[in-house]
C-alpha cells in the first residue's frame, strides 16, 4: 500500500531533495560573482548581511548569498570546497531539520553554512558534539572559516573557568558537548547575581551526531547533586529544644491549616536555648526553620495516623486511603524532624539540586537541527519528542559498498574462530579490517585470539577521544586491523590507505547485532565514504544476547535437524530479517521507555519552568517590591479563607487564629487584636490585615539605611526562601517518581497520580515560599552585611552518571565583603550591594 502512494504522490523525502536543488543551481549561479571578490570584500559580507537584517530582511532572503560566501571562504582558507549535496545537507539544517548523511560525506564541513547564516542574527548558534576533543577540533578547522569572515567563536570545556564560559558564550559561535551547554543551564539558574550567569537565550543549536545526543543519551537525566548545609546534630537540637515547650503558653496551633506557630515566649525561650539574639534574624534563617519543622513534627505530626515506624525507617501513611506511601519522604526537612523525634538515625542523604533531561533542555531552543550518518530508523521519535523531520541527503558520489547477508554460528566460540580466520585471511592480502563488537570484553577475547595468530592489531575500548580519533583515522592503511566497540571514534573518517581500493576497500566486520539497527547502520557505514570502495558482514551466534531474547532456540532446533556441524555457519536472508524484526521490536521498547522518562519529567519541567522564570526575574530586576508584596498578600487570603468557611455564620469564624497567625508571621504580639476584627465581612478582613502588613512593610523601607539596601534585602530573602524551598521540592518529587510505580497494583495510573501529586506538593511548596518570605520581610532583624547565600553546593553528574571534574554548583563563590561587587560597578562588594 505504501509503495502505491508513493507512486502515485512521490516520495516525500524525494520532493524535498528537488526543491533544494533548484536552490543549489541558484548558489551556483551566484558562484561567479563571489568568486571574484577580494578576501576584504569577501569578509565585508558578514557586515552587510548584518546590515540587511537590520533593515528587515529575514535569514532566508540571505541564504543563497550567504551559502554561496560560506563555500568561497572555506575554499580560500581550508582548500575544501563545499559539494552541491552539502549545500543540500546545510538548507535541511537551516530549516530545522535532522540531515542523514552518509559517513564520509563532510557533516562537519555542512554545518558551517547554516551556522554562519544563523549567527548573523547575532544571538549566539551552539554547535554540540559528543565530547571535548571533537568540539576542540571541530572549532578549530571550521572556526577558520568563521573567523576569516570576521565572526567569533568560543568553545566551552568543562574545566574552564567562570570568566572563559562567559567569554565563550558571548561569541557569535559556541562549540561545545551536550553535557557541558546543559550543566551550564542548570547553574544558571543557580547562581545569585545576574552578571555570574553564563548563557544567552537559547536561539539556534546544530548538534553533531544527532541520534547519539538526543536518543541515546535521553534515558538519563543531568544532574547537579549535593549536600544540603544541614547539620543532622541540628535536627537532634531542635527536637530537644521543643519537647519542653508548652501550648498556648509557648505555641499556638492551628490544626485547620496544619500549621504552629511560636509565640513571643516561645521565641524568647528558642533565643536563650540557642545563645542567640533574635531567632528571625536572617543568619538564623536555617535554625529557625529546624524549629519550626521539629515544632509541626511533634504537634501536628501523629504517629500510627500520619506515618508509621517501620523496621527503623518513618512510613507516610496515605490520609484517603490509609495505605503505606513506600518511597515518599515528606519535603523540607520534616521527614529528619519526625526522624529525630522517634529517635531514628536522620536520613540527611545526598540530594538532587537541579536536573534536566536532554529532551527538555534541547527543545528550549529556538530552533533546533542536526546532522547523523544514521537517523531515519529513529524518524517517529524525532518527529513526537522534537518535532524534527529527518531527510536522507544524496551522497556526493554513488555508494558501492557490498553489504553481505548475516552468518550465524551455534555457539559464541565457534563464532569467534570464524571471525578470527577471516581477519588473518584479509589481512594476508593486506586488505584493512574494522571489527565492531558491543562490549569491552568481547573485543579483548578477539585480540587474545589475534594475538596467539601473530597479527598485529589494534584495540579501541572508548575512553580516550583523542588517541581514539587517531586510530580510527588508520584504519583504512593497508594490513591495518582495528578492533572497536560499535560507537569508538565517531565522528572519524577513515581514508583508503594506497592500493587499498583496489582489493576491496576497507572491510566491516559485526560480531553481534545491537539492539538498535541504527547502531549497525552506524558500523557499516564506516565502510564506502565518498564512492570508495568497501563492504560488511555480521557474525552472529545462537547465544548472543538479541538472539537468545527473540527466538534463537528455533533456529537451532532446525540447524540440529539439518546435522550443521559446530563450525558450519547458515548465511540466509530469511534470518537477517528475522534479527531486523527483532531489533524493530525493541527499538519500539526502548522508545517506549524513553518516552515514559519524558512524561515524568514534563511534569518536572512544567514547574522548572515557572520557578527558573521567576527565578530569574527576581536576579534581573533592580526592584523587587511588588514581587515581594505580591507574595505576603496570598498568606493572608489563605488564613482568612481557612478559619471563615462559607458554611459557617461568622460569629462562628475562628477570629482568633487568625490573630495568633497574623501576629506571629507579619506582626507584633498584640498588634492585631479580636476588636479590629470583629464584625467585619470575608473580604474586608483580609483587606484590614493587608492594609496592617503594608504599614508596617513601609516603615520597615523608611527605617533602611536607603531603598537600594531594602531592595538587596528583599532578593536575600526571597532567593533563599525559592532556592530552599525548591531544592526539597525536587528531592522530593524524586522520591515520590520512584515509589510512585507501586500505585499500578491498585489499579491506578502511575503517570496520572504523579501528576497530580506533583502538582499539589508544587502548590504547598509555593505556599511555603510565600510564608517564608513574608516572615522574613516582616520580622527579619536587617544587618549592615547582606549576603546572598548559597543554599548548598553542587557536583554536576554526567548522563552516563560519574561525577564531573567540577567547581560547585553555583559558579561563583560565597563573595567577600572586600572582593570586587558582581555587578560590574567597579566598587568593592561592602561599599555597593554589599552596604
Amino acid at each position: 500500500m505504501l509503495g502505491l502512494v508513493k507512486k502515485i504522490f512521490g516520495d516525500s523525502n524525494d520532493r524535498e531533495i528537488k526543491r533544494y536543488w533548484k536552490v543549489v543551481e541558484r548558489i551556483n549561479e551566484l558562484e561567479p560573482t563571489i568568486q571574484a571578490l577580494s578576501d576584504e570584500e569577501l569578509k565585508g559580507k558578514t557586515q552587510e548581511f548584518r546590515d540587511r537584517l537590520e533593515k528587515g530582511e529575514e535569514l532566508d532572503d540571505l541564504l543563497e548569498e550567504a551559502f554561496a560566501v560560506v563555500r568561497e571562504a572555506s575554499k580560500r582558507v581550508l582548500g575544501k570546497r563545499h559539494y552541491d549535496v552539502q549545500l543540500i545537507g546545510g538548507m535541511v539544517l537551516h530549516e530545522g531539520r535532522i540531515a542523514e548523511m552518509r559517513t564520509g560525506e563532510g557533516k562537519t564541513l555542512v554545518g558551517t553554512l547554516p551556522v554562519y547564516l544563523n549567527a548573523l542574527a547575532g544571538k549566539g548558534v551552539h554547535v554540540v558534539t559528543v565530547n571535548d576533543y571533537l568540539a576542540q577540533r571541530d572549532s578549530g578547522e571550521m572556526g577558520q572559516i568563521y573567523n576569516f569572515l570576521g565572526m567569533t567563536v568560543g568553545i566551552n570545556l568543562s574545566q574552564m573557568e567562570h570568566s572563559e564560559k562567559q567569554e565563550a558564550y558571548r561569541c557569535d559561535i559556541t562549540y561545545g558537548t551536550n553535557n557541558e551547554f546543559g550543566f551550564d543551564y542548570l547553574r544558571d539558574n543557580m547562581v545569585l547575581y545576574k552578571e555570574q550567569m553564563v548563557q544567552r537565550p537559547l536561539f539556534f543549536s546544530v548538534i553533531d551526531e544527532v541520534d547519539s545526543v538526543l536518543v541515546d543519551e535521553a534515558r538519563t537525566p543531568l544532574i547537579i547533586s549535593g549536600q544540603a548545609a544541614k547539620s543532622t546534630e541540628l535536627y537532634y537540637a531542635a527536637d530537644r529544644f521543643v519537647s519542653r515547650l508548652q501550648e498556648e503558653e509557648d505555641y499556638t496551633v492551628d490544626i485547620k491549616v496544619r500549621s504552629v506557630t511560636l509565640t513571643e515566649g516561645g521565641v524568647a525561650k528558642a533565643e536563650k536555648a540557642f545563645g542567640i539574639e533574635n531567632l528571625f534574624d536572617h543568619a538564623n534563617v536555617t535554625l529557625n526553620h529546624h524549629v519550626q519543622q521539629a515544632l509541626k513534627a511533634h504537634v501536628i505530626m501523629k504517629r500510627d495516623v500520619d506515618y508509621v515506624v517501620q523496621d527503623d525507617e518513618v512510613m507516610i501513611v496515605d490520609e484517603f486511603t490509609g495505605r503505606l506511601m513506600v518511597g515518599r519522604r515528606y519535603s523540607e526537612g520534616l521527614h529528619q524532624a519526625i526522624e529525630a523525634k522517634e529517635n531514628l538515625k536522620v536520613q540527611n542523604e545526598s540530594m538532587t539540586l537541579a536536573t534536566i533531561t536532554f529532551q527538555n533542555y534541547f527543545r528550549m531552543y529556538r530552533k533546533l537541527a542536526g546532522m547523523t550518518g544514521t537517523a531515519k530508523t529513529e524518524e517517529e521519535e524525532f518527529k513526537k519528542i522534537y518535532g524534527l523531520e529527518v531527510i536522507i541527503v544524496p551522497t556526493n558520489r554513488p555508494m558501492i559498498r557490498i553489504d553481505t547477508p548475516d552468518v550465524v554460528y551455534k555457539s559464541v566460540g565457534s563464532k569467534f574462530r570464524a571471525v578470527v580466520a577471516e581477519i588473518a585471511e584479509r589481512h594476508q592480502k593486506g586488505q584493512p579490517v574494522l571489527v565492531g563488537t558491543v562490549s569491552i570484553e568481547n573485543s579483548e577475547r578477539i585480540s587474545s585470539m589475534l594475538k596467539a595468530k601473530g597479527i598485529s592489531h589494534k584495540v579501541l575500548n572508548a575512553k580516550y577521544h583523542r588517541e581514539e580519533a587517531e586510530i580510527v583515522s588508520q584504519a583504512g592503511q593497508p594490513k591495518a586491523v582495528t578492533i572497536a566497540t560499535n560507537m569508538a571514534g565517531r565522528g572519524t573518517d577513515i581514508m583508503l590507505g594506497p592500493g587499498v581500493a583496489e582489493i576491496g576497500g576497507l572491510h566491516i566486520m559485526g560480531t553481534e547485532r545491537h539492539e538498535s539497527r541504527r547502531i549497525d547502520n552506524q558500523l557499516r557505514g564506516r565502510a564506502g565514504r565518498q564512492g570508495d570502495p568497501g563492504s560488511s558482514q555480521f557474525y552472529l551466534s545462537l547465544e548472543d544476547e538479541l538472539m537468545r531474547r527473540f527466538g534463537a532456540e528455533n533456529i537451532m532446533g532446525m540447524m540440529d535437524k539439518l546435522g550443521f556441524e559446530e563450525d558450519q555457519p547458515i548465511e540466509s536472508k530469511l534470518i537477517s530479517r528475522a534479527i531486523e524484526s527483532a531489533q524493530k521490536r525493541v527499538e519500539g521498547n526502548n522508545f517506549d521507555v524513553r518516552k515514559v522518562v519524558l512524561q515524568y519529567d514534563d511534569v518536572m519541567n512544567q514547574q522548572r519552568e515557572i520557578i527558573y522564570k521567576q527565578r530569574r526575574e527576581v536576579i534581573e530586576s533592580d526592584n523587587i517590591r511588588e514581587i515581594t508584596l505580591g507574595m505576603i498578600k496570598p498568606v493572608i487570603e489563605r488564613i482568612v479563607e481557612a478559619h471563615c468557611p462559607a458554611d459557617l455564620v461568622p460569629e462562628e469564624w475562628d477570629l482568633q487564629a487568625i490573630i495568633d497567625y497574623g501576629n506571629g508571621t507579619f506582626l507584633n504580639e498584640g498588634q492585631l487584636t479580636a476588636e479590629d476584627l470583629w464584625g467585619k465581612e470575608k473580604e474586608e478582613l483580609v483587606e484590614f490585615i493587608w492594609g496592617f502588613v503594608l504599614k508596617q512593610y513601609e516603615e520597615r523601607e523608611q527605617n533602611m539605611v536607603n531603598e537600594e539596601f531594602m531592595r538587596e534585602f528583599e532578593k536575600v530573602v526571597v532567593l533563599r526562601a525559592v532556592d530552599s524551598k525548591w531544592m526539597d521540592h525536587i528531592d522530593a518529587m524524586d522520591h515520590l517518581r520512584q515509589g510512585i510505580h507501586l500505585r499500578a497494583y491498585g489499579g491506578t495510573d502511575p503517570l496520572r497520580e504523579y501528576q497530580f501529586e506533583g502538582f499539589e506538593m508544587f502548590n504547598g511548596m509555593i505556599q511555603s515560599i510565600q510564608e517564608e518570605v513574608s516572615t522574613y520581610i516582616m520580622k527579619a532583624q536587617v544587618e549592615m552585611n547582606l549576603e546572598r547565600q548559597v543554599v548548598a553546593e553542587g557536583q554536576a553528574v554526567s548522563s552516563n552518571g560519574e561525577s564531573l571534574p567540577k567547581k560547585p554548583a553555583v559558579a561563583v563563590d560565597k563573595i567577600g565583603r572586600n572582593d570586587d561587587c558582581p555587578c560590574g560597578s567597579g566598587l568593592k562588594f561592602k561599599n555597593c550591594h554589599g552596604k
